[in-house]
């Protein structure tokens, strides 16, 4: 399961770009290490982010095993309506998880 810090106003002006901000605390385990026995850490990391607001794609990112544990990710997105924000988090595991947030356009 991942821990995310999720920063976006609640207000924003209509057709205005506004900044997301996200933190994800996740190890983002490359595979590519070895225990103190010798043995391969099995991969894992969170390998697809996407936000919507409301239906509309506004970002989608995939990672990769090289990006850095507990990734900051930083976008634009511009609201012409109130909406929920929404974004989900898919790993190696097929584990999908959600974060969401009301952002109301003025």
């Amino acid at each position: 399961m991942v821990r995310v810090l999720l920063n976006a106003p609640k207000q924003v002006r209509k057709n205005e770009p506004f900044q997301v901000k996200l933190l994800i605390s996740h190890p983002m385990e490359s595979g590519h290490r070895r225990d103190a026995m010798g043995l391969a850490i099995p991969r894992d990391i969170v390998n697809r982010v996407t936000c919507r607001l409301g239906e509309e794609l506004v970002f989608e990112a995939q990672l990769f095993p090289a990006i850095s544990a507990n990734p900051f990710l930083a976008f634009s997105a511009v609201a012409t309506t109130s909406a929920t924000l929404t974004i989900e988090f898919v790993d190696d595991h097929g584990t999908k998880q959600t974060e969401t947030a009301r952002v109301e356009a003025v």
